[in-house]
């Protein structure tokens, strides 16, 4: 039995202020994701959770969640998903029962007995079990167990109440923070897990043939190879440029105590994300490489601070070739200083957008802004700008606007 494993699609997902959304690159991606359904054919997709990138998703991204579903729905497979910690449970159970009737299975507020269904092929049934997002609270509440004290043991005993026949085989779609004892997995990117936080040991699993696990971004498996990450489909961050190549996993079952066919799928971005470090004079010569075009670009230039001339040079080189310039930064020595010891002629130098964002860091202890911060920043710079230096009402209505629309 043949299945593609795909995790934290985050639909409707905003990277430096630019969304993956209006921008096509989610919409690619599936357009290629039912390419490959087309030619694998699959008996069933499963999806690990994280559909949507908020709980409260926009109307774009439900529609797009819809057409995902719908396309996939008028195939001949069945498709499994789950409630991520970014997903809101009540939404993905909206009309389960019915979805089911066109073999769309989705789990998203946790029961004591977790959706099960089987399947059948030449080898017999494959029990495929929904495990979504747990939190140790509500495994303690729904099961009135004391003893349930961390993610660990919030998911062995809801597992310990499924009657699970190990001389079948058995497929699991889960949500966690899964790890292997003695073992540091390097975690970073939009979805950085502190040591610790959340764990569940691999070993909880044991009586699957085949855990298709989301949650983190990066592609590996968790102790065997059949307890297994596909990470995010899309590089959310740039920190997810260092991992592995990430794509569909596709995972064949064999008889049952068999190991099972593991392949990764590529499925190439149709915006590349990437980082250029160098001198001002080496970035430039490596954005106008003809071969470089259609890119999502963090630029770190190493030899001076970021004036407005750098900066608006840049952004007309990426421009030029197709490309979108979501940071920029400079290590220059002055440019490390914080907003407090900044020296007027570097202030003087200095875009908006450098200067809200040194007076961030300033207030914040040093720590950088997130994805929506970074927009509210890029809003202000531009803002700024266009108001020629004096800031009226409606140009603070205007940001403060801007904002709320991101919450």
């Amino acid at each position: 039995m043949k299945f593609l494993h795909v995790s934290d699609l985050h639909i409707g997902k905003c990277v430096c202020g630019v969304s993956m959304l209006d921008g096509g690159d989610q919409a690619y991606w599936i357009d290629r994701f039912l390419e490959l359904c087309d030619s694998e054919k699959p008996d069933a997709v499963l999806i690990a959770g994280d559909l949507y990138d908020r709980a409260l998703p926009s109307g774009d991204a439900v529609e797009t969640v819809n057409r995902l579903l719908t396309e996939l729905s008028s195939r001949d497979l069945c498709v499994f998903l789950i409630a991520g910690n970014h997903d809101s449970p009540e939404r993905i159970s909206y009309a389960d029962a019915f979805l089911a009737k066109s073999n769309v299975y989705a789990a998203g507020t946790l029961t004591e007995k977790l959706t099960k269904v089987t399947l059948s092929d030449a080898c017999g049934p494959v029990n495929v079990y929904l495990l979504p997002y747990v939190f140790p609270e509500r495994v303690r509440a729904l099961l009135k167990d004391d003893g349930i004290t961390d993610y660990d043991s919030a998911v062995r005993a809801i597992l310990a109440r499924q009657d699970i026949d190990t001389s079948q085989r058995n497929v699991l779609v889960a949500h966690q923070n899964v790890i292997t004892p003695g073992k540091t997995e390097i975690f970073g990117g939009s979805e950085s897990v502190i040591g610790g936080v959340g764990e569940v040991r691999a070993d909880a699993f044991d009586a699957f043939d085949y855990v298709a696990l989301g949650h983190i971004h990066a592609a590996y498996p968790v102790g065997r190879e059949s307890v297994r990450y596909a990470g995010s489909p899309l590089c959310y961050h740039f920190d997810e440029t260092k991992q592995a190549k990430k794509g569909p996993v596709c995972v064949t079952l064999g008889p049952k105590g068999t190991e099972p066919d593991i392949r990764t799928i590529l499925i190439p971005p149709l915006h590349p994300m990437r980082i250029v470090r160098g001198s001002y004079e080496e970035v430039r010569k490596d954005l106008v490489r003809a071969d470089h075009r259609g890119e999502y670009l963090s630029v770190e230039i190493t030899d001076q601070i970021i004036t407005s001339m750098i900066y608006n040079d840049i952004v007309s080189i990426a421009g030029s070739h197709e490309s979108v310039l979501m940071k920029i930064h400079s290590d220059y020595e002055a440019f490390s200083e914080d907003a407090g010891s900044l020296k007027e002629e570097d202030a003087a130098s200095s875009t908006p957008e450098q200067l809200f964002a040194m007076f961030y860091r300033a207030r914040s202890g040093g720590a950088e802004p997130d994805d929506n911060e970074l927009a509210v920043i890029k809003k202000a710079g531009e803002i700024v700008r266009n108001s020629g230096g004096t800031l009226g009402d409606d140009d603070v209505a205007a940001l403060l606007s801007f904002a709320e629309e991101l919450k």
